[in-house]
């Protein structure tokens, strides 16, 4: 049971970093409005966990102007892609062994 557990990513740990890549690895991207619409949480949380996983480069963060109003886009990057796959991997590999 050890070995599965160390490869648990402590950075997806929390629901709202979980949820953040979840959207992630289905969409291509998502905007910041996006997925606090989708998470259900305030601007501060939102925040807080992207930079949490931007400082991981578990994200790509791209900001652009539409018109005159600022847009913020979040990707996945293919390290990011693997570490929660591998995180997912070991969730299921848990559960099957208890």
């Amino acid at each position: 049971m050890k070995n599965i557990i160390l490869h648990i990513n402590k950075a997806f740990d929390h629901r709202v970093r979980l949820g953040i890549m979840s959207i992630l690895m289905v969409n291509e991207c998502a905007d910041f409005n996006r997925l606090k619409e989708l998470l259900g949480i305030t601007d501060g949380n939102l925040a807080s966990h992207i930079k949490a996983l931007e400082k991981l480069e578990y994200l790509l963060v791209k900001k652009q102007f539409i018109g005159r109003k600022p847009n913020t886009k979040y990707y996945a990057t293919k390290l990011g892609k693997v570490e929660f796959k591998k995180h997912i991997n070991a969730l299921e590999k848990l559960i099957r062994n208890t």
